[in-house]
């Protein structure tokens, strides 16, 4: 329900990819060779978009919604091939509307908002997975208890995220993670999921005091190299849909300048 500021350089949505729907700049966001960027959003893509097109120069967004629960997504994209026929049918909507007929992805994200988590463990977990640049989760990693009582965490669920985000803190991936302070019944919260992965780089949070997007109380706060995470008050609702407002300034403090994708013109 945030106000809609347009869609600035993009095309309104097309249903060209094979799965989902993808908005691409009028003009451009594509290099003399074809090359472009991309990021695939899961779960919550108009309200993403909304963020998205605030600060995005000319990567291509592509959103995607399968219902309600990680569930879905898993299973969606649990055979490698999905994912696969996913990023040619893009490049073929690239290169169709562009006439570069050898369009090709040139940077690839991933970012999940909620549930949509479900699609990228099982990406991360593909050949194609190892393309990803750069991994983005608004309030979107949850895990499974091994044993609920003592809180321990089903750990494999996890190895796929902990994996990039070693690559990240070395500077070989971007990833930024952020959580609220929900607590789900039966399955490891956001907070709980960012604060293994932490541990697992033998980091520790550090205390923080800031205002964020729509209403969002920052607390806690990691960074090592190119892997970020931010944690925030709010055990409610409203508290969880506002992490999609980090999305805009994700993209323009950390992926614009990563990426330096090609610009798009209206």
């Amino acid at each position: 329900m945030t106000p809609d500021p347009g869609w600035g350089v993009y095309d309104r949505w097309s249903r060209a990819p094979s799965i989902g729907q993808m908005i691409m700049p009028h003009r451009g966001g594509v290099t003399k060779r074809g090359g472009f960027d991309v990021i695939i959003h899961f779960h919550g893509h108009e309200a993403l978009r909304k963020e998205f097109v605030k600060t995005a120069e000319g990567a291509v967004l592509v959103g995607i919604d399968l219902g309600i629960g990680s569930g879905a997504y898993s299973s969606a994209f649990s055979a490698p091939y999905v994912f696969e026929n996913l990023l040619d049918s893009i490049e073929r909507a690239v290169a169709k509307k562009t006439g570069k007929k050898k369009a090709y992805i040139r940077k690839l994200g991933l970012s999940s908002w909620s549930a949509g988590y479900g699609a990228v463990e099982q990406i991360l977990r593909q050949p194609a997975g190892k393309r990803v640049d750069a991994l983005v989760l608004l309030d979107s990693l949850h895990a499974g208890y091994a044993d609920e009582q003592q809180h321990k965490l089903k750990v494999a669920q996890l190895e796929p995220f902990i994996a990039f985000a070693r690559r990240a803190a070395a500077g070989e991936a971007f990833m930024f993670m952020s959580h609220s302070s929900i607590l789900p019944p039966g399955y490891a919260s956001t907070a709980e999921t960012a604060n293994f992965i932490v541990r697992q780089l033998r980091g520790k949070p550090r205390g923080s005091s800031r205002a964020d997007v729509l209403g969002l109380d920052m607390i806690q706060r990691f960074d090592r190299g190119d892997f970020h995470v931010r944690g925030y008050t709010g055990d409610d609702k409203p508290d969880h849909c506002a992490h999609l407002g980090l999305m805009a300034d994700v993209v323009r403090v950390h992926l614009n300048p990563r990426w330096k994708s090609p610009r798009g013109r209206r």
